[in-house]
């Protein structure tokens, strides 16, 4: 065997070396992404489930599908098979993206309004996103803390809220400006939440939410018995490592 031919077949092998490692890298680096964010199979809705919409109705029509997210994302709840809401029905809209939930599905169709209102309080929603809501740890029944946060401060706006129902979560595009004026838009989820407050709370949640506090964000603060919130000035830049 020539010297040109010894060459060509060298290269062959390494080239096939090459190739191989890259496999096994990627192959590796998959696991490794599965192991940091320790993932786990969901069902989550690809279409708009309509209230009254069986379940096999909505996975004939290719609605709903099994996928992966990391754990700390899995919603409480959440489903990765159909089994035990086989035969049940959706109670309210499931919109593209949200994890299938078993309480969202009942063997009879929703009818009437079943929200119950602390006496002497209107429920007004508001919409948040994963951060927002405590990660998903927030239930009907639950104590909330309310803050705002603005360009120029974070403040406590409401300090004893009730929450009274969970709506639907979906996934929205969310854009954010930075100091340099460049823009950025991702796909976040966000969750309706409905809660029971005076007139005043409501109108305080509702200016702050539709951009009357100059572009000012609002998100949970989850409440238990020991909790202690009480208002204050809140922080700026000029207090933050005072």
């Amino acid at each position: 065997m020539d010297r040109r031919r010894v060459l060509l077949v060298v290269a062959a092998i390494i080239a096939a070396l090459g190739t191989l490692l890259v496999v096994l890298y990627v192959r590796g680096a998959d696991d490794r992404a599965n192991e940091k964010f320790n993932a786990v199979k969901v069902l989550t809705v690809t279409k708009q489930i309509n209230p009254g919409e069986t379940v096999a109705a909505a996975q004939a029509a290719g609605k709903i599908e099994l996928g992966s997210v990391a754990e700390g994302q899995r919603l409480p709840g959440s489903l990765d098979s159909l089994s035990p809401i086989e035969g049940q029905i959706a109670q309210t809209t499931l919109y593209p993206g949200e994890q299938v939930i078993a309480a969202k599905f009942a063997t009879t169709v929703a009818t009437g309004n079943n929200l119950t209102i602390p006496k002497g309080s209107i429920a007004i929603s508001l919409n948040l996103t994963d951060t927002g809501r405590v990660a998903g740890f927030v239930n009907p029944g639950d104590k909330v803390a309310i803050f705002l946060t603005t360009p120029a401060f974070t403040r406590l706006l409401l300090n004893d809220v009730e929450v009274i129902a969970v709506g639907a979560t979906a996934v929205v595009p969310t854009t954010t400006t930075d100091a340099s004026g460049n823009q950025t838009t991702e796909q976040l989820p966000r969750t309706l939440f409905t809660v029971g407050v005076t007139q005043a709370q409501a109108e305080k949640i509702l200016y702050a939410t539709n951009g009357g506090s100059g572009g000012g964000q609002v998100a949970f603060g989850l409440l238990n018995k020991d909790s202690e919130v009480r208002p204050g000035p809140g922080t700026s830049a000029d207090s933050l490592f005072k």
